[in-house]
């Protein structure tokens, strides 16, 4: 069996930063990848999030 080769593409997890402030139970996390070679600094989207009804700003978490 083949070693797989390190890529430059990591999966990460978003994670909403309103959600966790506000002491509500459950939170909103969205999965996606990113290019570590392009962005090696943490990202941070805006994304829809079910519980609040309403657009927040995600960031990454390891």
């Amino acid at each position: 069996m083949a070693k797989k080769s390190k890529g430059n593409r990591n999966q990460i997890i978003l994670e909403c930063t309103e959600h966790k402030d506000s002491g509500m139970s459950g939170t909103s996390r969205y999965v996606t990848q990113k290019n570590r070679k392009n962005t090696p600094s943490r990202l941070e989207l805006k994304k829809y999030n079910p519980i609040l009804k309403r657009y927040t700003i995600h960031k990454e978490i390891k």
